[in-house]
């Protein structure tokens, strides 16, 4: 007959290496997250494994871990844990309990490496963008047939949760939500431009004013045009379509300039389909701001080195509101390309 006490003591120690296997498990599962096939890693990571491999090539300065802990983490995993944050949208913990690691740990994590690709900024958004610009007027031309753009001018909004403190009120856009509006222009999809720095109720024409952007197109630095909708005004170097057209030249105009803009709502659904945190992001403004560019510029990296697309999701309609002051010359100039290029 078994002894009570005996068998009590080998479940004791049958429940204590199981604990330790598991443990040993999750250390040697999440040891080399290139592991696995490109398939498995976009699904998780929004990259190939080549892409990932890029990305810590570019952050490895500034992320690699200088310590002789046996379980510090690899830059890969730091790279990769971040990414499934960006990518998924998540809670922290959920992303821990992916990835086998505490809440804490991805924290500093996500907070490292989109700090890191804060960094990068400059290199990676740059406009009118990394071709030269003629080819840049040839692809916005392939469009539609409107000549001499640059980029498309827009602003979408990135939900975050309410703030604290006396200005929490500047934060709620048209819909009543609490949000921070970033200012992109883009070309082929790819962000040449961003600002993102300004609270939900602030509309998109007194970003573009405010930019720096804006000051370099009023000195004429570069060559052609942006298009931008109705919530901005009608400039020389920024046109806008007809709010009530009236000849057939003009309802021509109207229409290449809409599907030619179309560009900037597909980059807007592209980037929230492949990083699902920019739907929802639950952190303080300064946070949201940081990973929005973080964001951005893995987007670029992901398109200038042909990763695959996810699905595009439609781009919720913010309800910009319309500017009715137009500039005199801005007018003039849209009067112009209506009547030579689309009569």
């Amino acid at each position: 007959m078994a002894c009570p006490f005996i068998e009590e003591v080998v479940d004791e120690g049958a429940i204590v290496l199981r604990k330790a296997f598991q443990r040993e498990r999750s250390f040697r599962d999440r040891s080399d997250p290139l592991a696995f096939n490109d398939s498995y890693l976009y699904e998780r990571y929004r990259f190939s494994r080549d892409g990932i491999a890029y990305i810590c090539r570019l952050l490895s300065p500034y992320i690699a871990n200088n310590t002789r802990r046996n379980r510090a983490l690899t830059v890969p995993q730091t790279v990769c844990i971040a990414l499934r944050f960006f990518a998924s949208g998540t809670f922290l913990y959920t992303v821990g309990d992916a990835e086998n690691i505490s809440k804490a740990l991805v924290c500093r994590s996500v907070r490292t490496v989109y700090l890191s690709l804060k960094r990068l900024l400059n290199v990676f958004i740059t406009f009118p963008g990394h071709k030269a610009i003629r080819t840049i007027k040839h692809a916005f031309y392939g469009i539609a047939g409107f000549p001499i753009v640059i980029g498309a001018l827009d602003c979408t909004h990135v939900r975050i949760k309410c703030p604290s403190g006396p200005h929490e009120a500047d934060f709620v856009n048209r819909k009543s939500v609490h949000s921070i509006n970033i200012q992109i222009s883009d070309a082929d999809c790819i962000i040449t431009n961003v600002e993102a720095k300004w609270p939900g109720s602030v509309h998109d024409s007194r970003i573009f004013r405010a930019s720096s952007l804006y000051q370099q197109l009023a000195r004429g630095e570069f060559s052609g045009v942006l298009l931008g909708d109705k919530g901005y005004p009608c400039l020389p170097y920024l046109l806008t379509p007809y709010h009530e057209p009236q000849t057939e030249a003009q309802h021509h105009y109207n229409i290449a300039h809409a599907r030619t803009r179309g560009r900037i709502e597909m980059a807007f659904g592209l980037i929230k389909s492949r990083f699902q945190c920019l739907k929802h992001l639950r952190l303080t403004p300064p946070r949201a701001c940081d990973i929005v560019v973080a964001c951005v510029v893995l987007h670029d990296i992901a398109c200038l080195r042909r990763e695959r697309q996810p699905r595009i999701a439609e781009e919720e309609d913010w309800g910009n509101e319309a500017v009715l002051e137009e500039n005199e010359t801005g007018r003039l100039i849209r009067d112009t390309y209506a009547n030579n290029y689309f009569a």
